[in-house]
């Protein structure tokens, strides 16, 4: 009889895989295997099977098609996204949704020295999974002091969380952040208020936010009214010593998506 080992990570980190499967020689097949990936979907190849074709011709591991996924997306969407891009400074003293387990755990990889993956419509992703249970690790209490502080400074006046209710232990990740909340706006004036709610679907509840949304699900991107880049604003300014790899080509966005129109 087989027993599940239990989860004693103490970092979000990254994956020992990682190093290899995604060092520099290995660039130019995975950018030639998302632009690929964005040729086949853009002309409705299901993405299943166009990733299985994509990841066997170039003979890649498992978790570089995950990647490939992650950084691909037809042009149809890549313009969509362009165009429904926002700011937080267009939006100041107003209230963002934001997609709670989506951005932390991409803050806390890029604290810990995961791999942060550049996608072709310049989102910020990681390639950490949660599988069901959320595990708080040593970067979650400063990842959540730096979006505090940074929403804040932001001028942002509200912030409401979504959390998805049937991942284990988001209860206590409730109490964390209220308490970690509690706790920033005991020291300043006009700190960013935090909703939190636990939800059974945070994509439908993300698309029904009046304001702008903060997440990197591609289905959620691609239905908005309009999203904030949030993880790649944060790393950016706040994690300069980040493990960046960019997959979506060397053109920027507007060069890719004239390419794949």
């Amino acid at each position: 009889m087989l027993f599940a080992m239990p989860d004693r990570r103490q970092h979000r980190g990254a994956n020992p895989e990682d190093i290899h499967a995604f060092a520099e020689s290995e660039w130019p097949a995975l950018r030639t295997a998302v632009a690929e990936l964005c040729w086949l979907l853009t002309r409705d190849y299901a993405e299943n099977s166009a990733l299985k074709l994509v990841g066997d011709r170039h003979n890649l591991s498992a978790r570089q098609r995950m990647a490939v996924r992650r950084c691909a997306c037809p042009a149809q969407s890549l313009k969509q996204r362009t165009q429904t891009r926002t700011t937080l400074e267009r939006h100041l003293g107003g209230c963002v949704g934001v997609d709670g387990y989506n951005l932390l755990i991409t803050l806390e990889s890029a604290i810990s020295g995961g791999l942060i993956l550049v996608g072709l419509d310049g989102c910020y992703r990681d390639l950490a999974s949660i599988h069901g249970t959320y595990r708080r690790v040593e970067e979650t209490v400063p990842a959540l002091r730096l979006l505090s502080e940074y929403l804040t400074k932001a001028g942002m006046g509200a912030v409401d969380w979504y959390l998805d209710r049937p991942v284990s232990n988001s209860g206590r990740l409730k109490q964390l952040m209220l308490s970690e909340a509690a706790g920033l706006s005991s020291h300043s004036d006009g700190t960013c208020k935090w909703n939190i709610e636990l939800v059974d679907s945070p994509d439908r509840a993300l698309l029904q936010h009046p304001g702008p949304i903060v997440t990197t699900d591609s289905v959620v991107l691609d239905r908005c009214g309009s999203w904030i880049n949030l993880a790649a604003e944060i790393i950016n300014g706040r994690i300069p010593r980040t493990w960046k790899v960019s997959l979506g080509g060397n053109g920027g966005e507007g060069a890719m998506l004239h390419r794949f129109a």
